[in-house]
């Protein structure tokens, strides 16, 4: 998704005066450290030397949320590891060992030089899952089941306004 594709409606770069540009093939998760860098929380978008309009925090969160499939058949786990054992493909290849299907995953340092990847997988419950990351020497911090867990709800809930409170920092 680029930055063309989630301009704000009714907003133009004359109505608002924002203090950045940016191109508008720009990838939309490169868009978001601009617009929080930016006094208005706006940035204008330009292809070449014609403004299209304008992207702010509403706009820019609806674009993260139509990244994110909303499914109902999976489940959330989070595991720790050290940067240098990171591998996206060996989580993909233990997470698919115990027969279920890597849907996202996000990448996030820790505080203490870890980092956190939280994964969604296409199984309602993340047991089998669980134990083959913990198999492959993965710390699991947290393992949520799907539709029918609070539990999961509550962390989707708890993640999407922690987005939205740092869009309105």
């Amino acid at each position: 998704m680029t930055a063309r594709e989630i301009l704000s409606p009714g907003k133009t770069v004359a109505d608002s005066q924002p203090k950045r540009l940016i191109d508008a093939d720009m990838p939309l998760l490169e868009v978001l450290p601009r617009l929080l860098d930016t006094p208005g929380r706006e940035v204008g978008v330009r292809d070449g030397d014609v403004s299209l309009g304008v992207i702010d925090q509403g706009s820019m969160l609806e674009g993260l949320g139509k990244m994110l499939a909303a499914r109902d058949d999976c489940s959330m786990v989070t595991v720790e590891c050290r940067p240098e054992e990171y591998s996206a493909s060996h989580l993909a290849h233990a997470v698919e060992d115990s027969d279920a299907h890597l849907v996202d995953l996000f990448t996030v340092p820790a505080e203490d030089g870890m980092l956190r990847v939280t994964m969604r997988i296409r199984s309602l419950d993340p047991t089998s899952a669980v134990h083959n990351l913990e198999r492959y020497d993965y710390h699991v911090v947290e393992a949520y089941g799907g539709a029918g867990d609070s539990r999961y709800e509550g962390v989707a809930f708890e993640r999407l306004m922690s987005l939205q409170t740092l869009l309105n920092v």
